[in-house]
């Protein structure tokens, strides 16, 4: 409550452009604790300096995916949960907790998180850090390729932490927050979920290619802010060192769009604090409220919807209930969905 009373109608977010430093190749879970302290090392005067630049009104700063590690690349499940995922109440958020404090933002990212709940298994999480350093939200990513989700365990998921657990918004003094994790700024029902729960800005931590031809997630973002009138902030990697895939693989575009669809700030490639705005959120809460064709969010009929939601099943939920599986379970359940929704003439 006390956030919200002291809340700010208008500050600068940062979506800081950071290179990826991998951790595969390293040999054990201490070797990877000293690499991701170094991390944080670098990102504390990285954020120091973004925000002299700036100016100190700058108070929110977005990370982008999986900065601490990178992603895994062939290791088992129990491989990677050993080696580079943190615990929910993990030393190293404390210390990325006590760069909030000393630089009095709000800073947000994704790593691979442990949850004594579903042991065997971790989550991709989005965070958010508070000015005392506090963890205010934590969201688990939902569509996945290849890792873990709530959905693979979703009937116990939700005996854990509730719809609203997997939909969390955090009311702050900076607005409603909520995160999208890479390429779920391509499922528009992610982003809708969180709007209806009151999100304000969406927080976007990605590592993906970028060029000057429009991508479908460049054209997502957009999407995501003019059907839910929302800022979009996208943070993403300056590319990905220590792993064979060539490093700019995934480099440049960090941006921050507003509730219209305006590109209000982007970077090109390499390291980099420009992707830098302001965010009016008194302007917002004016274009929400207003009366027009304009107004999407709140020209939204979903009764429409609900009935053929209810009725279509195609990516099977809870096919992780047993705990640990192989990495090949993902793309075999994903052939299986294929097929079944060929017969059925769907696709």
């Amino acid at each position: 409550m006390e956030a919200i009373a002291n809340s700010i109608d208008s500050f600068r977010a940062l979506a800081l452009q950071i290179t990826c430093h991998a951790v595969n190749q390293a040999s054990n879970r201490k070797e990877v604790r000293s690499l991701m302290h170094d991390t944080i090392k670098r990102l504390d005067r990285q954020i120091a300096a973004s925000i002299a630049f700036i100016g100190f009104d700058c108070k929110l700063v977005l990370l982008p995916e999986y900065f601490l590690t990178g992603f895994p690349m062939g290791e088992s499940l129990a491989v990677w949960a050993e080696k580079a995922c943190l615990e929910m109440a993990d030393s190293i958020y404390e210390a990325l907790g006590q760069i909030a404090q000393k630089h009095g933002i709000f800073l947000a990212g994704n790593a691979y998180e442990l949850d004594p709940n579903f042991p065997g298994l971790y989550f991709q999480t989005c965070f958010v850090l508070d000015l005392s350093g506090a963890i205010v939200l934590r969201y688990r990513r939902l569509n996945s390729m290849f890792s873990p989700t709530p959905h693979d365990v979703w009937d116990k998921y939700l005996d854990c932490y509730g719809l609203d657990g997997v939909f969390p918004v955090a009311k702050t003094a900076i607005g409603n927050l909520a995160a999208i994790a890479s390429e779920e700024i391509l499922y528009p029902e992610v982003a809708r979920c969180l709007a209806m729960r009151g999100a304000e800005i969406f927080l976007h931590s990605t590592s993906e290619v970028y060029g000057k031809e429009r991508s479908p997630k460049e054209a997502a973002k957009i999407s995501r802010a003019v059907e839910n009138i929302a800022y979009v902030i996208s943070a993403n990697t300056a590319g990905i060192a220590n792993i064979p895939i060539p490093a700019a693989s995934a480099d440049g575009g960090s941006k921050i769009v507003d509730y219209r669809g305006l590109v209000l700030a982007e970077t090109g490639s390499g390291e980099s604090m420009a992707a830098f705005a302001e965010i009016d959120l008194a302007a917002l809460r004016r274009y929400r409220r207003r009366p027009g064709l304009n107004n999407l969010l709140c020209r939204q009929r979903f009764e429409l919807y609900a009935d053929s939601y209810r009725q279509s099943h195609f990516y099977p939920a809870n096919t992780m209930l047993e705990g640990e599986v192989e990495r090949k379970h993902f793309i075999q359940t994903q052939r299986e969905t294929i097929e079944r929704l060929a017969k059925l003439g769907i696709i």
